[in-house]
Parts: structure tokens; sequence; C-alpha cells
């Protein structure tokens, strides 16, 4: 049986149309209500610039043979135990019979790509060692490792794209980030998340703003494009499905 990727394609664009759409309608209605959080920050506040992505997901469970599961997209009951702390509230759980098989974080970064990569490095970084230490103390029941998956969204603009240059006094950094934009950076950062066996799977994509209309991104490996999350989600579901 072959896997179905259910025109993830069309779907991305659509969610990448979305997701900027709905920052824009967020930002404007701050605006118009004499916000002054109105700007970057306001263009964030509405919560649902990723959802495109979550009914991509959602599609994917179900053509792959668990239309049955429950599939958990609604904040009251998107929490897990934590080894390090008490819970995690994660953007979509997909369970089937009592078995956890897939938790998603989905994240993007519009602007202010200093300060937010090394938050976004130390959270995923952070999640993921919470997680598979409680997966190891039975939190989630003696069952087969779920699909962990983990896909962020980063403007593609200049800023994103420049070199940049790293300050460590002591001890150099390593070849691969030196002059590494932070689309690069982003790309290593999941490519590691990946090998290190943190996440089933991660992906970075980057999109302009004028994407609104097109619903244009680009991808920077292939351990870390789309095709790879999707095929890679699919494939666990389909043997969860089989089991």
């Amino acid at each position: 049986m072959s896997l179905d990727l259910a025109d993830y394609e069309t779907k991305a664009r659509d969610a990448v149309m979305a997701f900027w759409g709905n920052r824009e309608k967020a930002r404007q209605k701050q605006i118009e209500a004499g916000n002054v959080d109105a700007g970057e920050r306001g263009s964030v506040t509405a919560g649902n610039n990723m959802d495109g992505f979550i009914a991509l997901v959602i599609d994917l469970v179900k053509a792959n043979g668990l239309a049955h599961a429950a599939i958990h997209q609604q904040r009251k009951v998107l929490t897990l135990p934590g080894y390090f702390r008490p819970t995690k509230l994660w953007d979509l759980l997909v369970i089937n019979e009592g078995r956890l098989v897939a938790a998603v974080e989905l994240k993007s970064q519009v602007g202010s790509f200093g300060n937010n990569f090394n938050n976004r490095t130390e959270e995923s970084i952070g999640t993921a060692h919470d997680f598979w230490t409680a997966y190891r103390e039975g939190a989630f029941g003696k069952h087969p490792r779920p699909f962990l998956g983990w896909l962020m969204m980063v403007e593609d603009a200049p800023g994103s794209r420049s070199p940049v240059r790293d300050n460590s006094p002591h001890f150099p950094v390593f070849p691969e980030f030196q002059g590494a934009s932070y689309l690069k950076r982003y790309d290593l950062l999941c490519q590691r998340l990946v090998q290190e066996q943190l996440y089933t799977t991660a992906s970075v994509l980057a999109t302009p703003r004028d994407a609104v209309n097109s619903g244009a991104f680009a991808e920077l490996s292939e351990l870390t494009n789309l095709k790879t999350f999707v095929t890679t989600l699919a494939g666990h579901i389909a043997a969860e499905a089989a089991r």
C-alpha cells in the first residue's frame, strides 16, 4: 500500500497564504482598536497563523488509515505529562486506542531573527529532551515510540538570509555556523534535531511576506524539506494503522 501525501504541496501553499493573511488581519484589527500592541507583535496575537499546517497534518493522518483516531487540536486537550515539568502544551496530538501516536509542534518567526533564534533552539531541544525522558519513564504507557514532529516557518527576508557574525572569544564556533544566515542556522538545527533523534522529523520553510497572494515558500535541504516531513509522518501513521 502506497502512502497518501494528501496533495500536500497545494495545501502547504494554501497554509502559507493563510499564515500571512491571518497576520495582516490581526494587525489591522489591533490598529483599528487603537492598541499599542500593533505591529509585529500585534500580528501574532490572534494565535491561529499556523492552522493551515495543522489541517495538513490532520489530512495526512486521516488519509493513511487513522481516520478513526482521536485527533486533538483544542487547547484544553493538548497537554501531555513531562519529566522536568508537570505538563507540556502541544499544537496537535494523535491518540489511537489509548496509544500516543503523534505529537506535533508548529512554530514561526517573522522579523527579530537575532532575538528569537536562540530561544527557538533552546525551546525545541528542551521540549524534546523532556518528552523522551517522560516516554522512557512510562508517562505515555508501554507503547512503540510515537512520532515527534517540529515544523518551523521563517520569513524569507534579507535579515534571515544575510551572513551573521558571532563573537566567541575563548573557543571557535563550529565552522558550519561561521557566517551562516539565520535560515542556514535553522536548517542546521533541524538537521541535528533529527540526527540526534530528538525529533522523528523536523522541517524549516522560508516564505516572503508577498506570499500572501501566491503561497510561495522555499526549502533549504532534503533532510528538512516538507516532503520529508509529510512522508515520514504518513509512514508512521500507516504503520500504526497496520498495527
